[in-house]
């Protein structure tokens, strides 16, 4: 099997009809996972959840095992341009041959799956890659980002070290539930007896009912605010002090946002949580978190203008972008290309940014199994906020006529889906545009 027939495998399991529902559930991975010999026992795990900040928070908690010295593989989504980012080790990505070589492998048991349990998802085999991939390589620990939930996520087969929530905003709700009560007890499933569980979560409701759950299952909880300090940073808030009971750290991130913080506190309070073997020492945590690299969250592009690239496709990460974008460019005129699937709050996300920008270019995107929402419709939506917006089909050609509307000094933010995201950057590269971070 070739890298190309793998991802057409995969992307073949993509049904645009079905439900995200479908995608819910436990059983048909286990099935696949126990025909895999579960390579999810063979090293320890911490499992992040939350409806934003938890890719970054990731991250950065597999950053600084490495920079401990032990081997960790991380496992985060969804992918800006390859399936092979989804699982790496040490920071490197999986190579094409050898994902291809592992899922060829996995046929079998995924034919066999397929006759007792019916067709998986797209995400079920990629995510048994993910956990088969870190095995045959002996890692010492990984870092899971889950997915939609928590209780009914596939990752939810794990039985981490620690459990991490970095917060509960509304996403997903037509299949999580449509309160913040709801959403978190959801988020919540992913608490196990004994095993302690990091909450970065702010919104009382949520706390409230994370925290009921835990108290059922006997999840130890430790709550950010509680157990870290925020020290006061710089005027640039990438370098700031995180104190906690039994440390100091002096933090120096390569990205920007108060929201960035938080989840280095998260990240911090997590690894405190480890078992004393896997529990890095602060000036490995400080290095860790220094060299972070998360592609499409606040990642800054040199050029004039300034562009700013950030997945925020829901009202919480619109709002975290809007802040982070407030702080870092006071001065600055900043101008927005957007574009949303189908079925995002569009109007709570352009909402969010309309306060602090001068126009809008919406447009759209191509990916399989995800429908975009029509620019068209976006662009009405938009004009409710009394901002210019022009309304152009294709990526390209969207930032094209954005980037001749800027100023020099002006900022462009291309934001919204991951997929408009993830095309535009793949255009700024191809023209040579570097990262300044």
């Amino acid at each position: 099997m070739t890298y190309e027939e793998a991802e057409r495998y995969l992307v073949g399991l993509i049904d645009e009809g079905e439900s995200r529902h479908r995608g819910l559930g436990l059983d048909r991975l286990r099935a696949l996972l126990r025909a895999l010999g579960d390579p999810q026992g063979a090293y320890k795990t911490v499992h992040v959840g939350g409806t934003s900040g938890k890719g970054s928070t990731a991250t950065m908690i597999a950053a600084a095992l490495t920079a401990s010295g032990l081997r960790i593989g991380l496992h985060v989504k969804p992918h800006l341009h390859a399936m092979t980012e989804r699982a790496s080790i040490d920071g490197v990505a999986i190579s094409r041959e050898r994902f291809a070589q592992l899922l060829d492998e996995m046929m079998p048991a995924l034919d066999r799956v397929v006759e007792e349990h019916g067709r998986p998802t797209y995400y079920e085999p990629l995510l048994a890659l993910a956990f088969a991939y870190f095995a045959r390589e002996a890692v010492d620990a990984a870092v899971i980002e889950g997915g939609i939930g928590g209780r009914l996520d596939g990752t939810n087969v794990l039985v981490p070290e620690v459990s991490v929530i970095t917060s509960v905003g509304y996403d997903h709700t037509e299949v999580l539930g449509d309160t913040i009560e709801a959403i978190a007890a959801e988020k919540a499933g992913i608490a196990k007896a004994g095993v302690p569980l990091v909450l970065g979560v702010e919104r009382p409701e949520a706390l409230d009912a994370i925290e009921a759950h835990a108290r059922k299952v006997g999840a130890p909880v430790r709550r950010v605010d509680d157990v870290t300090e925020l020290a006061p940073h710089d005027g640039d808030g990438r370098q700031f002090t995180v104190r906690t009971t039994s440390a100091r750290y002096e933090v120096a991130l390569p990205v920007f946002g108060a929201f960035q913080r938080r989840n280095a506190r998260t990240a911090i309070a997590a690894l405190e949580a480890l078992p004393p073997a896997l529990r890095p020492a602060p000036d490995a945590v400080e290095r860790g978190l220094g060299s972070i690299v998360v592609p499409g969250r606040m990642e800054i592009l040199s050029g004039e203008p300034t562009i700013v690239l950030d997945i925020a496709h829901n009202a919480e990460k619109a709002q975290h972008l809007a802040d982070a974008l407030r702080e870092r460019f006071p001065e600055r005129r900043i101008r927005a290309l957007v574009a949303v699937g189908q079925g995002k709050d569009a109007y709570a996300i352009l909402e969010a940014l309309a306060p602090l920008v001068s126009s809008f270019v919406v447009t759209s995107f191509r990916a399989a199994g995800r429908k975009p929402l029509a620019p068209q419709r976006l662009a009405q939506l938009a004009r409710q906020f009394g901002l210019p917006v022009a309304t152009v089909d294709r990526p390209a050609d969207a930032f094209a006529l954005a980037l001749g509307r800027c100023a020099c000094d002006d900022v462009l933010v291309v934001t919204g889906s991951t997929f408009v995201v993830a095309a535009i950057r793949e255009i700024a590269f191809e023209r040579g545009v570097p990262v300044r971070g």
